[in-house]
């Protein structure tokens, strides 16, 4: 069993307030929820209204399926039109 944890950094330049990001990092994890076979949930920077880091989880039997689902999350988030993807790193473990 291989397991994949990805923490994902974003920029949310057009959130006024903390009312605004989470409605962006809600509408970004439903989508990812909705597309992939994943966890995730925002993880750090709750307070700040312009940062956020999201944290996506996965389970494989197949350490390459795995490294490839986690990489289309990232692309997938990277496209959101509300988000500004800066950094990430996949982990994986066994």
């Amino acid at each position: 069993m291989h397991v994949g944890v990805c923490t994902i950094n974003l920029r949310l330049p057009q959130s006024q307030s903390l009312k605004d990001k989470r409605r962006a990092i809600k509408s970004v994890i439903d989508r990812v929820k909705n597309r992939f076979n994943v966890s995730i949930a925002e993880v750090g920077l709750q307070n700040s209204h312009q940062s956020a880091v999201i944290g996506v989880v996965s389970v494989s039997g197949d350490q390459h399926h795995l490294n490839k689902v986690l990489s289309h999350v990232v692309t997938f988030v990277e496209k959101a039109h509300s988000v500004e993807l800066v950094d990430y790193e996949i982990e994986l473990a066994y």
